[in-house]
């Protein structure tokens, strides 16, 4: 018997007094729920509590995928029953302009990760779990389509019987793409084997290309009410107007919406008032715009000094007339369109410590919304709750805003956050350290 097992049985027979003393330490010691911000212990590191998600799946794409889109697909609304299929499209931001690519992805077999109890598992189960384990694997299936550039932000939409990809590259063009054939080919081992072939002697060409922007953007959405519509924002301060033609192109009005004073950041349509649109910017304002007006009186709105300094972020609440907005002074502000104009948003909330890189409405759910920042947070809320006066408060928590639901960590430098339109309660976020697509016990 070796000398350290010596001491371990030594350890072992310590005085019962002794054992309660460690068993409270152990208590004292255990896990903890952890507040961003606080202060690690050199002995002391985080462990996701697994039991807070319905689901949790990472994955990886080589260079780093800072923004994405999911796509719309066939297999219906409200799914609720595992494995999960997701597909989505992605812009990579590789070291080389040269090395870049849009990604078509399908993320399969995704099962729910919850886990049952210790005490409810028996240790006759466990090869049977460990082969449980295997078959539960997420896939993921890549089609790519090569691209000059970095993607600085995609989105798609279903138009005409295909699925449109618009992307925007650094070099300061706009590209639509039609990425049905890709979306057949993940689905499908001999039509990827193909399609990669081809693919290297035939690289595929964008639909259309507009280079009229003179500078890189991010501002970019398609219109949900008028179908092929799209609207696209520079870094100098344009907004162009896309109306398809027939013959698959698209007719970019040139005069660009006279308003911004700097660089355009989101743009986001109505998702119910045709030709209408919003617009956030450096200049620290957010704009509504009626595009039938022309563009020097196409503004309608604005909500000046709209945050402290740039306005990163948008969306536009599908069934309540609200705006939520995310700015680099790290606060989400809630503003309500019937009375915009006063610079007064209608909820205010200052939990991140770092400026807000994405914000996105629950689809179905009109007060609950999610929340990405550099402080590698992914915050959920819900602005209906109220805090009652009676209720017993942890110390720790009493200073977070009642209305925020769950914390999501894990990632470094978060970029953007999808709730999955047609899969209640999934969020999907891309970071440097790249994607998580998640539910959690709270949503």
């Amino acid at each position: 018997m070796s000398d350290d097992n010596v001491e371990d049985m030594e350890a072992s027979s310590s005085s019962s007094e002794n054992e309660e003393e460690e068993m409270a330490e152990d208590e004292e010691n255990g896990p903890k729920t952890y507040l961003p911000g606080q202060p690690l212990k050199e002995d002391e590191h985080l462990v996701c509590d697994q039991s807070a998600y319905v689901m949790l799946h990472q994955a990886q794409t080589g260079a780093p995928c800072l923004s994405f889109d999911i796509v719309t697909d066939n297999l219906g609304s409200d799914r609720t029953e595992y494995p999960m299929t997701a597909y989505m499209v992605a812009g990579t931001q590789a070291s080389s302009v040269h090395l870049n690519n849009v990604i078509v992805m399908k993320m399969s077999n995704l099962h729910s990760t919850t886990k049952l109890d210790e005490d409810q598992e028996s240790d006759d189960e466990d090869d049977e779990d460990e082969e449980e384990d295997e078959e539960k694997k997420p896939n993921m299936t890549f089609a790519f389509i090569k691209h000059e550039g970095c993607v600085t932000r995609i989105r798609t939409t279903n138009f005409r019987n295909s699925v449109l990809a618009a992307s925007w590259s650094e070099l300061g063009v706009v590209n639509v793409w039609n990425i049905t054939q890709q979306l057949q080919a993940v689905d499908d081992p001999i039509l990827l084997e193909r399609y990669n072939l081809s693919n290297v002697t035939t690289p595929v060409k964008p639909l259309y290309s507009f280079n009229g922007h003179q500078q890189e953007g991010f501002g970019i959405d398609w219109c949900p009410t008028e179908l092929g519509v799209l609207a696209t924002g520079d870094c100098r301060r344009d907004i162009h107007i896309w109306k398809p033609n027939e013959g698959g192109t698209w007719n970019v009005d040139q005069r660009p919406l006279v308003g911004h004073t700097s660089s355009v950041e989101d743009i986001q349509w109505s998702p119910n008032e045709r030709n209408v649109l919003a617009s956030c910017s450096v200049d620290k304002s957010i704009r509504i715009w009626d595009t039938r007006a022309g563009p020097q009186k196409a503004c309608m709105l604005t909500a000046e000094n709209a945050h402290q300094s740039d306005v990163n972020v948008i969306s536009w609440n599908n069934k309540e007339p609200f705006i939520a907005s995310g700015g680099d002074d790290g606060f989400l502000h809630i503003w309500d369109l019937r009375n915009f104009t006063s610079n007064s948003p209608v909820g205010t909330f200052k939990h991140h410590t770092a400026p807000v890189t994405s914000v996105e409405w629950h689809w179905t759910e009109p007060s609950v919304l999610a929340s990405a920042g550099e402080d590698n947070q992914v915050t959920l809320w819900d602005l209906a709750v109220e805090r009652d006066d009676d209720e017993v408060i942890d110390e720790e928590l009493k200073n977070l805003p009642p209305q925020l639901l769950f914390i999501h960590q894990g990632q470094t430098e978060i970029k953007e956050l999808h709730w999955h339109k047609q899969i209640p309660g999934v969020i999907v976020t891309t970071a440097h350290t790249g994607f998580n697509i998640f539910k959690t016990i709270s949503v």
